[in-house]
């Protein structure tokens, strides 16, 4: 999808990626871009910001609603904010994370997506298409030491990606996926001894301009660590290996006694 002259949403954008992807989209020539925060906020080159709590449906829908009153039809829905909890610095038990917690992160991580995508492919199938960036980890193809929540939520958040790429197609509505490892952002720097920060830490805007790429040129996976694509070669060619080789990465981790 050409991006000059279209109108975006994207959440989590007081900060990190979303701030990014503002920016990005306005350099690209979208008509206008609106950014959505679960708190008050001011992002550079946002024609407006709105306040969402993106774990609610009811707020999801009303958000979309006011945008194509206020600005016209979403052409691109660019799905950001996340969450990293359920951090675990002991490995006693992978499954320690309360309830809720595994609650607040599937909100956020899967259902924000899903929430938009449902309210708006009748839209944009009227519409003759539109496009969807949902934002994931290289968590949900590789999985995460440290986060079993994390890693489970972005899992599923590129499940419904991919469902939402082919069941979609035929529609004319575009989908890419963003599964990046370490970007400068508060989400990483407060994780502290996080995995994802091995291959190195990339500044969000160049992880913009590689979704800007991928839209544009309608290419589903954004990988913007590169070895990311080897390891899930690894992966899928030896599973028992992989996993030896998450333990050996777990073990090192770990917390000596």
């Amino acid at each position: 999808m050409q991006i000059a002259g279209r109108i975006a949403i994207v959440t989590g954008g007081a900060q990190g990626i979303g701030a990014a992807l503002v920016r990005a989209l306005k350099d690209a020539g979208a008509a206008r871009v609106i950014s959505a925060d679960l708190r008050e906020h001011e992002t550079d080159g946002a024609d407006e910001c709105v306040v969402c709590d993106v774990s609610r449906q009811d707020a999801i829908e009303a958000m979309i609603d006011h945008v194509e009153t206020t600005h016209g039809p979403v052409d691109l829905m660019c799905s950001n904010a996340g969450i990293l909890t359920g951090k675990d610095s002991t490995f006693d038990n992978i499954a320690f994370a309360e309830t809720e917690v595994w609650d607040q992160a599937w909100a956020v991580n899967v259902m924000a997506h899903v929430h938009a995508a449902r309210h708006l492919i009748p839209k944009m199938k009227s519409r003759g298409g539109g496009y969807f960036l949902h934002t994931a980890s290289a968590a949900g193809l590789l999985n995460q030491v440290g986060s079993a929540v994390y890693g489970v939520t972005k899992h599923a958040a590129v499940g419904f990606a991919e469902a939402l790429a082919f069941g979609h197609r035929d529609d004319g509505i575009g989908v890419s996926v963003l599964c990046p490892q370490g970007v400068d952002t508060e989400m990483v720097r407060d994780a502290e001894n996080n995995p994802a920060v091995l291959d190195g830490i990339l500044p969000p805007a160049q992880v913009a301009q590689e979704c800007i790429e991928a839209i544009e040129s309608n290419r589903f996976l954004v990988l913007p660590h590169k070895e990311v694509a080897a390891y899930m070669k690894v992966k899928a060619e030896n599973y028992d290996r992989w996993i030896a080789g998450m333990a050996k990465l777990q073990r090192a981790m770990k917390p000596e006694s």
